[in-house]
């Protein structure tokens, strides 16, 4: 990983500095912005196949559930930020995440 601003950041500092339409992922760790690698040819492939899984699985049992394509999650007590490879949303409780809509942030997980 290689790190990208040395000064200690704000999880409200990190969504706004992230740039939009990157061809690199980014993470904030403990205050510090950190790029993240892109996935390998194998990792993709799992994550392909799990998110298939998971979705027939939900759609099968008709579960209130979805699979976002990207999203961040914040910590409650820490100062991060991480992209999840997976993450499985409940529906009826997304409502309850006040920055969900625009900026595709979970905050209480």
């Amino acid at each position: 990983m290689i790190q990208s601003i040395t000064e200690l950041v704000t999880f409200d500092e990190f969504i706004d500095w992230y740039p939009e339409n990157s061809e690199h992922h980014y993470e904030l760790h403990n205050g510090e912005i950190v790029e993240i690698p892109k996935a390998t040819g194998q990792h993709s492939k799992l994550t392909g196949f799990l998110v298939a899984d998971l979705y027939f699985e939900i759609r099968r049992l008709q579960l209130p559930y979805f699979i976002p394509k990207e999203c961040v999650i914040k910590p409650m007590r820490e100062e991060s930020g991480y992209e999840p490879d997976i993450i499985v949303l409940n529906e009826p409780t997304i409502g309850n995440e006040p920055r969900w809509e625009k900026l595709l942030i979970i905050t209480r997980g």
